[in-house]
C-alpha cells in the first residue's frame, strides 16, 4: 500500500467522520483509522458502484461498503429519477428483502427515504422471495421496486436490486439514467432521511395469497398430480426466503408429501449449514440429498437465499441421486411445458419461449417440433423480461430460462422465479412418474429424440488491474486471431456481440446479431458445437461456455456417450483457453 493511497483513504474516512453519521459507524471508522490496515483501504478506496442492476458489496462502514448511507445515496438518486420521470403522477414503490444480515435494516432505510421524498411505499412485513417483489410491483401498480439481496454471494455481502414498473430489472435507458442520478448524491447530507410514516404501508399475507393463486394457474396436469400427490419431495430453502412460499406453492398444486430439512428451514443470513448458499454448488444440496436417500425420495430441490434460482437432484439410471445442471433442468421443464400445451390444445402459433445466448441449443430444437418460436437474448433475465414486455398482448410466453439455474413460466412475474419453478418441476417429475418413467429416463428420451447435448462452463479468475488487462487482452486476441478449427471441426460462424456481427466463415456473409452490444464472442463449428467467451460484468473473471452435441441411441449408452463429449470439450479447452 503506497503512502499516497493511505493518505487518500484516511482523508476520505475523516470526511465521513465529519458528517452526521450514527455512533456505530463512527466507532468502526475510528478503529480502522487507528489500525491503518487493508480494511481501511478496502472500505474507502472507491465508492461502491451503482451498476446497471443496483448495488452489491461487503457490509460495513465506508464508501465502498453496503451500509445505510450507501443504500441511502442509491435510494435518494432513484427517488430523484422517479420524480423526474413520472412528473405530475402518483408514484409508489414496493420493497422486499431476503434473509441476509441487515436486510430488514436496509429495506426499512430504503422505505424511509422514499417516503421522505413523498413517494408511497409498500413494504413487506418480513423477508420475501425476489419474484414475489416483481409480482407485487405489477399487482399494486407501482412505478418501481427494490429488493435487498446479494443472491447467492457469501454471507458478508448484501445488495440492492432495482425494478421498473413492468416488474423487471431495469434496462436501458433507465439503468444509465438512474446511475447518473445516484452519482449526483455524493454526500450523505443530500439524503432525506426524514421519513413520512403515513406513506409507508405494510403488506404481507394478502400478496402471498394472490401470488400463490397466480402460480397455481400455471399447473397443466392436475389429474397427474392427484395420482402422484404422495410423491416424496425433499425441499430446502438453504436458510432463505423460499421457506414459506415454495411449500405453499407445492401444496396449492396438490403435492402432499414435502419433506423438510429442519436445520435449513431456519432463516439465517450466516448460512450456518453450508459453505455457500448457492444451489449450483453440489455441497449446498448435500443435506437434502442425504435425507432423500434415507426415505427413498423422488425429487430434491434447493433454492438460493432470495428464491429466484433452484437446483434439483433426481435418481439416475443406477438409482443414485444425481444433480442436474441448469441446462438439463431447463430441458426437462421446457419439454414438459411444450408437450402439455400441445396436449391441452393451447398452441395456436402465437406462443414462444426465450433463452439466453449461453443456454443449451436443445431448447430451440424442442420448440421447433411444436412450431413454437424460440428467442435468444443476452445473459441476464432482464432481457427475457424485455421480450415478454414487447410481445405482451400479441404473443404468449410459455416459459424460458438460463443455464445458471433460473427459470420462468407465465407473464405475471418478470424475473426468474424459483417458487413457480419448484412447483412446475415437481409437476414435470410427477408427469414422468405417471408414465412409468423417472425424470432422468425422461431426460434420456429427450436426448434420444433430439440428440445428446452436453454443456460445461469454466471461470478463470484474474484479480486486480493486471487481471482486468489480461482478460481484455484475451478477448482482443480471440477477435484478432480467431480459431479456424476446434477439436478437428471447422469454425463456420463467429458471432461478435460487441460489434453486432454474425459472420458466416464459409461464405463471408455478415448479418447483424439483432441484440444490444455486449462483450461476448461465440464460435460455432460444423458439427454444431458452440463455444462462448464472456468476461463477467461484476467479478474479475472470464467465463467460457462449451456446448457440444452427439448421438444417444439408448439409455444404457448415456455414460459412454457423455464421456466422449467431455473429451471433446477438454480438447477444445486445450486449443482455445
Amino acid at each position: 500500500m503506497s503512502k499516497d493511497t493511505l493518505q487518500i483513504v484516511k482523508e476520505k474516512a475523516q470526511q465521513w467522520l465529519a458528517m452526521d453519521i450514527d455512533q456505530d459507524t463512527r466507532t468502526e471508522i475510528e478503529q480502522m483509522l487507528k489500525e491503518e490496515g487493508d480494511s481501511l483501504v478496502d472500505a474507502f478506496y472507491q465508492n461502491l458502484e451503482f451498476g446497471t442492476g443496483g448495488l452489491r458489496g461487503i457490509m460495513g462502514a465506508g464508501s465502498n461498503r453496503m451500509n445505510i448511507y450507501t443504500v441511502g445515496m442509491a435510494t435518494q438518486g432513484l427517488a430523484n429519477y422517479l420524480k423526474m420521470n413520472f412528473k405530475n403522477q402518483e408514484i409508489s414503490v414496493a420493497i422486499a428483502h431476503d434473509c441476509r444480515n441487515n436486510g430488514e435494516l436496509f429495506a426499512q432505510t430504503t422505505a424511509d427515504i422514499f417516503s421522505a421524498n413523498g413517494i408511497k411505499v409498500y413494504l413487506f412485513d418480513a423477508l420475501r422471495p425476489t419474484p414475489e417483489l416483481s409480482f407485487a410491483i405489477r399487482e399494486l401498480g407501482c412505478k418501481s421496486g427494490v429488493v435487498v439481496t446479494a443472491s447467492h454471494n457469501p454471507k458478508e455481502y448484501n445488495g440492492y436490486k432495482v425494478y421498473w414498473e413492468d416488474g423487471a430489472q431495469i434496462i436501458a435507458p433507465h439503468d444509465k439514467n438512474i446511475i447518473n442520478e445516484v452519482a449526483k448524491v455524493d454526500d450523505i447530507s443530500k439524503i432525506n432521511f426524514n421519513k413520512n410514516e403515513a406513506l409507508i404501508e405494510i403488506i404481507g399475507a394478502e400478496l402471498d395469497d394472490k401470488y400463490i393463486a397466480a402460480v397455481k394457474t400455471l399447473s397443466l396436469s392436475p389429474e397427474v398430480i392427484d395420482r402422484n400427490k404422495d410423491m416424496k419431495i425433499v425441499f430446502t430453502p438453504i436458510h432463505g426466503t423460499a421457506v414459506k412460499l415454495v411449500p405453499m406453492a407445492l401444496k396449492a398444486f396438490g403435492f402432499e408429501n414435502v419433506i423438510h430439512i429442519p436445520e435449513q428451514d431456519i432463516t439465517d443470513g450466516n448460512f450456518p449449514t453450508v459453505k455457500s448458499p448457492n444451489p449450483e454448488e453440489p455441497a449446498a444440496l448435500q443435506m437434502a440429498i442425504n435425507r432423500a436417500k434415507e426415505i427413498d425420495a423422488d425429487l430434491v430441490m434447493a433454492t438460493d437465499p432470495d428464491a429466484d434460482r433452484v437446483g434439483i437432484a433426481v435418481k439416475n439410471l443406477k438409482g443414485e441421486f444425481a444433480l442436474l445442471n441448469g441446462n438439463q433442468a431447463a430441458t426437462l421443464l421446457i419439454n414438459y411445458l411444450l408437450t402439455k400445451w400441445k396436449e391441452n390444445g393451447k398452441l395456436d402459433g402465437k406462443q414462444y419461449i426465450v433463452k439466453t445466448i449461453v443456454t443449451t441449443e436443445l431448447l430451440p430444437k424442442i420448440a421447433a417440433k411444436y412450431s413454437v418460436d424460440s428467442h435468444d437474448v443476452l445473459t441476464g433475465f432482464k432481457f427475457i423480461a424485455d421480450i415478454i414486455g414487447k410481445k405482451e398482448g400479441k404473443e404468449t410466453f410459455i416459459g424460458g430460462g438460463e443455464e445458471s439455474y433460473g427459470y420462468l413460466a407465465g407473464e405475471f412475474v418478470r424475473d426468474k422465479d424459483a417458487v413457480m419453478s419448484c412447483a412446475l418441476i415437481a409437476e414435470a417429475v410427477a408427469w414422468a412418474n405417471d408414465q412409468g418413467k423417472s425424470a432422468f429416463e425422461m431426460l434420456m428420451d429427450i436426448y434420444i429424440e433430439y440428440g445428446l447435448f452436453y454443456e460445461s462452463l469454466i471461470s478463470i479468475v484474474k484479480k486486480g488491474k493486471a487481471g482486468a488487462d489480461e482478460i481484455k487482452a484475451m478477448m482482443e486476441n480471440l477477435r484478432s486471431n480467431p480459431p479456424k478449427e476446434l477439436a478437428g471441426n471447422k469454425v463456420v460462424r463467429i458471432i461478435d456481440y460487441q460489434s453486432g456481427e454474425d459472420k458466416n466463415m464459409l461464405s463471408g456473409d455478415v448479418k447483424p446479431t439483432g441484440l444490444p452490444k455486449s462483450n461476448v464472442l461465440q464460435f460455432i463449428t460444423e458439427d454444431g458445437s458452440k463455444i462462448s467467451a464472456r468476461p463477467s460484468g461484476t467479478e474479475p473473471k472470464i467465463k467460457f461456455y462449451f456446448g457440444v452435441t452427439g448421438e444417444l441411441k439408448s439409455h444404457d449408452q448415456f455414460d459412454e456417450a457423455v464421456e466422449v463429449l467431455k473429451a471433446k470439450i477438454e480438447k477444445i479447452k486445450a486449443e482455445l483457453v
